[in-house]
């Protein structure tokens, strides 16, 4: 018994220091419980433009997944390599829905508008885009 209570605890004492020495890149120490880091701005941003999920799976030339649309609105931690397939999808499927005007008027979005955990975020930046959403909406 004395010798399992041992192994346990060197077992115990070795996954700590895996998780506290970034062995496992991601899923580190004191970052572990921030993978789900709340609604995104993304998720706002779909429901001012009107698209769904399902839209955009259907428009994206990236063969984006229900899934991984699904992982970016509900806030969990995504690579930049995903945000940025997010990112190009969303402009494209809001490309879609505008005529030439509108066209002339949009301003992409960038993955850092997206999302509340990018480099650059600005949580007090205003949405260029908001009348123009406002108007396809109708």
């Amino acid at each position: 018994r004395e010798s399992t209570g041992k192994l346990l605890e060197i077992y115990r004492n070795l996954i700590e220091n895996l998780l506290a020495h970034s062995l496992f890149p991601g899923n580190t120490g004191s970052h572990m419980g921030e993978r789900d880091l709340g609604t995104q701005p993304f998720d706002l941003l779909m429901e001012a433009w009107g698209l769904s999920n399902t839209d955009l799976v259907n428009t994206s030339p990236e063969q984006l997944t229900h899934k991984q649309v699904r992982r970016a609105r509900s806030g969990r931690q995504l690579t930049l390599k995903m945000m940025m397939k997010i990112n190009r999808t969303f402009n494209v499927a809001i490309w879609f829905r505008l005529n030439d005007d509108q066209k002339e008027r949009f301003v992409e979005y960038g993955h850092r508008d997206l999302f509340s955990y990018a480099k650059g975020h600005d949580p007090g930046s205003a949405d260029p885009n908001a009348g123009l959403a406002a108007e396809i909406r109708g």
